[in-house]
């Protein structure tokens, strides 16, 4: 690699400057693990970037995809269709939540997000109830980086450079993070069913009648893995039935095993109007998103134009033929294994090993549901993150993949695991905090 020009590739969420006077490079990946530029063995423990559910290098869907291209590599999107992009909207549509059958295809979760608020406002318009605009997203909520999903969101660093041109009319809800309360709570804490009624603060100040959706992502995972209080998320979807406002999932992360169930609206027993999904659909072998809506919700939009095109959205690249041979074949897979029924059996034993580092150095909450953990860390004087980032490169420069985001570590691994393999990142883990001042 020593004649590699690092110079001309603007790298993405990267301080460019620090990582091209150290730069860790990845050049391949089998299973559980990638391969360093250096030929070390590093053990993923976030699934890529929580995208790489089935594991690396699944033969079944590098093959699909090259049967597709030899076939039929693209085909338009507008007046136009292919016959696997059908048979992958049924087979996404077979594990969303009963009657969330109607699946519009992008190319990434910040796609789904926009698709979804745009959906949205057509649903109210369609039904003649265009006043209804307004956008409620959460604080630390992530819901990409496309300008509808920077407005929605709640990260501030995502929002400050762009501040004055993010969509008007949007308000926030307050997160369910609270230390206090809730620290070192195994799976979804006991206390904080309440903080959903800052929901109705929301609706009473903008008048129900103005307001189109609510967006959450039903766990939080960028922001640091915030897990919902037990009966938050039931919460929500009462409040915003009653008022007749659209809830969307934000399914992105969640969905496709990584809390034990299809999606979270599974797991939860919880069903919004709208999810959004990409990441595990796909395996990340080819990028690709999807937005699940509810039967009722395109009925709406689509009955209210007599002829004509409905929706007037889409992208070049919707249900492109490589990406639906490698979500049908991602699908099948997690079909065959039985991947998300095998998350929910192992996370009992993730959960132990996540909280066993209640005690190590620095430590000051764990968080965790389904095959997702956050390790928050005690900041620095002075240097917030900088703690947490000497974690994540040590603990890769030792073998182990993690991510980190503001003062906490996230993992969550592909779900085809080992529980030795659970074991092993967790004390690695533990070994690096050890070292770090």
């Amino acid at each position: 690699m020593a004649d590699l020009d690092l110079s001309h590739l603007w790298m993405p969420f990267t301080a460019n400057k620090q990582f091209k006077t150290q730069p860790r490079l990845l050049t391949g990946a089998s299973g559980m693990h990638y391969t360093s530029s250096d030929g070390r063995q590093i053990l993923d423990g976030t699934a890529g970037l929580w995208c790489v559910n089935a594991g690396h290098g699944r033969a079944e869907i590098t093959q699909a995809i090259a049967r597709q291209a030899a076939e039929l590599d693209y085909a338009p999107a507008f007046q136009l269709g292919h016959p696997l992009v059908f048979r992958a909207a049924t087979a996404v549509a077979e594990i969303m939540p009963k009657g969330m059958d109607r699946i519009f295809f992008t190319n990434s979760g910040s796609e789904s997000v926009d698709t979804a608020l745009k959906i949205a406002l057509a649903y109210h318009r369609a039904r003649g109830e265009g006043q209804r605009t307004r956008l409620i997203g959460r604080e630390r909520g992530y819901h990409g980086v496309g300008f509808g999903g920077i407005s929605v969101g709640g990260i501030s660093p995502n929002r400050k450079v762009y501040s004055g041109a993010l969509l008007p009319g949007v308000d926030h809800i307050a997160h369910t993070h609270n230390l206090e309360k809730n620290a070192f709570s195994k799976g979804q804490p006991a206390w904080g069913a309440e903080l959903a009624d800052d929901l109705e603060r929301v609706i009473a100040l903008h008048d129900p009648s103005t307001i189109a959706a609510v967006i959450v992502e039903p766990l939080a995972g960028s922001t640091g893995v915030l897990v919902p209080p037990v009966g938050y998320l039931e919460r929500l979807r009462e409040i915003t039935s009653k008022h007749g406002i659209l809830l969307i999932f934000d399914e992105v992360i969640t969905a496709f095993g990584r809390l034990g169930a299809a999606t979270a609206a599974e797991r939860f027993g919880v069903t919004p109007d709208i999810l959004t999904m990409a990441k595990g659909l796909s395996n990340a072998a080819v990028p690709c998103g999807a937005v699940a809506v509810r039967r009722e919700v395109h009925d709406a939009v689509v009955n209210a134009t007599a002829t004509g095109i409905e929706l007037f959205h889409g992208y070049t690249y919707s249900g492109h033929p490589l990406a639906m041979a490698a979500v049908v074949a991602t699908l099948d897979i997690y079909r065959r294994e039985d991947l998300f029924k095998r998350a929910a059996e192992v996370s009992p034993v993730f959960e132990a090993a996540a909280h066993a580092l209640k005690s190590a150095r620095h430590v000051v909450d764990v968080r965790n549901l389904g095959l997702v953990a956050g390790i928050e860390l005690k900041s620095r004087d002075g240097a917030v993150g900088a703690r947490v980032t000497e974690v994540f490169q040590k603990c890769f420069d030792q073998g182990l993949l993690v991510r980190y985001t503001g003062e906490t570590l996230a993992v969550s691994p592909p779900v085809i695991i080992s529980e030795a393999q659970i074991a092993e990142m967790f004390e690695r883990i533990g070994s690096v905090l050890a070292t770090v001042a």
